[in-house]
């Protein structure tokens, strides 16, 4: 999604951006707009000639011209074309820094926080928000959720906007004055470089687990791009690392000396610490230290893994010179960020939450925190996506038997068979003494998990949290897992036709 505003208001020189650059069939070439979408293309603008990973950009060269290209940017050298080349060796980041020097470098006037993680993205940027707004700082923020620039919102399409966009809303961002940001910067963000052209003055790593191994292809490339975040940080910035997650503390050797660093979590030895007093559907209770420095401090927020998020907000709020008094305000006046652990009520004698929760260690999180505090029985709806990485489907599973009830129904199945999918995350429950039901209409899905419940319970409808769309096959249907329940509870309760039926797990 590119925001509403007027073209590039600069032109760049890429002699000066790129010292170590060639040039051919030119000197230098001042771009005054850039494009890596060959569609895109307008006239007198350069256009990147990125490769993808099934796809060589140059095949597109003839129609980027045709469509007004003057100029390209390129690894190599590209025979039987007149119009002047820049050639670099990596054509993403440099892209990424195009389009931060036209938009006007306005990374270099905000004080960005990147956030990246498996879990807790989200919740952390809008934590990061919530305590500078407390504080009488705007902020922008640009994720999953939606995209801000302090002023006006927009719905987001993307957990990370590619290069272009993602420096024009920092360019409205630093035209309107707003001063900060915090941004969620996702594994594919960071592989494929979209934002190597900005400047960070924090990165949070909330956690590292699995997820993506479809494109990552394991857990080794994936931490890698993960750690790219911690290249982005300026000087005398700061890189705060969850000192609770082995995937994140295994970087901390890789933090460079130009840095600060923070750890944060449980452990009473982090330097931003949280001690729980109490848990309960309510929220939770607990006693923060920053840095030595101990204030008690209440979220509505539920979970242990809400209070690790709240920890990696507060590391960069002290980091911006908050008072821990402003902090505790802060942390006191969030609620949730739409769909993460949502509550839905409508006064049912029983809890009913909506969580955005798609890996197994969301799940499990999730779960657990549910667990620990419900009088009755916790009920968990989930199911996996389809045309995603299929290993996480058996682990979902497995992490979903800590339920009392667990309905096993359809995610987003794209075009893959629902029940295909089904099958391979019951995998992962042969075995457990949860007995799944399954139930591949997710609108059905949610109607029993709500008709079976009782006083005292809790449900859980995981996986899809804020979306407002099911994918299945090339459809996007309307699909809001809050509103199905609402509907659902408005009825007091009464069941839509169809019943589950138990697996043969």
């Amino acid at each position: 999604m590119v925001p509403s505003v007027p073209a590039f208001p600069a032109a760049a020189s890429l002699r000066r951006l790129f010292p170590q650059a060639s040039f051919v069939g030119c000197a230098n070439i001042c771009a005054t707009d850039a494009f890596d979408n060959s569609r895109d293309v307008c006239e007198g603008s350069l256009f990147a000639v990125v490769n993808g990973s099934k796809v060589d950009g140059s095949q597109f060269v003839h129609e980027a011209i045709a469509h007004g290209a003057t100029s390209l940017l390129v690894d190599r050298p590209i025979a039987g074309v007149d119009i002047p080349q820049c050639i670099v060796p990596d054509v993403r980041s440099a892209f990424s820094r195009l389009c931060e020097a036209l938009a006007g470098d306005p990374s270099r006037r905000l004080e960005i926080a990147g956030v990246t993680g498996t879990n807790g993205k989200t919740t952390t940027t809008w934590l990061i928000r919530s305590l500078l707004a407390r504080a009488g700082h705007r902020c922008g923020v640009l994720g999953t959720v939606e995209y801000s620039d302090g002023i006006t919102t927009e719905p987001s399409d993307l957990t990370t906007p590619a290069s272009r966009p993602l420096a024009r809303w920092l360019g409205r961002m630093a035209a309107n004055g707003t001063r900060r940001a915090a941004i969620e910067l996702s594994s594919h963000a960071l592989d494929q470089r979209r934002a190597a052209g900005i400047e960070l003055e924090a990165a949070v790593l909330t956690n590292i687990t699995q997820d993506h191994f479809d494109y990552h292809l394991g857990f080794e490339p994936y931490r890698e791009a993960k750690a790219r975040i911690m290249e982005l940080v300026r000087p005398g910035g700061l890189i705060a690392l969850n000192a609770d997650d082995p995937g994140c503390w295994a970087l901390r050797d890789r933090v460079h000396d130009s840095v600060s660093f923070v750890s944060y979590g449980l452990k009473p030895a982090a330097d931003v610490s949280a001690q729980i007093r109490e848990e309960s559907l309510g929220g939770t209770r607990f006693k923060l230290s920053i840095h030595g420095r101990t204030i008690d401090c209440a979220t509505t927020m539920i979970g242990r893994h809400n209070v690790s998020n709240c920890l990696g907000a507060v590391a960069v709020a002290a980091h911006l010179c908050l008072t821990p008094e402003e902090i505790v305000a802060g942390i006191e006046q969030f609620h949730c960020v739409p769909g993460r652990l949502e509550r839905i009520q409508c006064g049912q004698p029983f809890d009913v939450f909506v969580d955005y929760a798609h890996t197994d260690d969301a799940l499990r999180r999730c779960l657990q925190s549910l667990r620990s505090i419900t009088p009755g029985r916790v009920v968990c709806v989930f199911g996996a996506g389809g045309d995603r990485d299929r290993t996480k489907r058996p682990l979902l599973g497995q992490a979903a038997t800590l339920a009392d009830v667990a309905i096993v129904t359809s995610d987003n199945p794209r075009s893959e068979p629902p029940l295909r999918i089904i099958d391979e995350i019951l995998a992962g429950m042969v075995g457990s003494k949860t007995t799944p039901l399954v139930e591949p209409d997710r609108a059905s899905a949610i109607a029993t998990a709500l008709a079976i419940a009782e006083p005292g319970d809790c449900i859980l409808l995981a996986g899809k949290g804020h979306e407002t769309e099911q994918i299945i096959g090339d459809r996007r249907l309307p699909f809001d897992d809050r509103l199905v329940a609402r509907t659902v509870l408005s009825e007091r309760w009464r069941p839509l036709m169809g019943q589950p039926t138990r697996a043969s797990a």
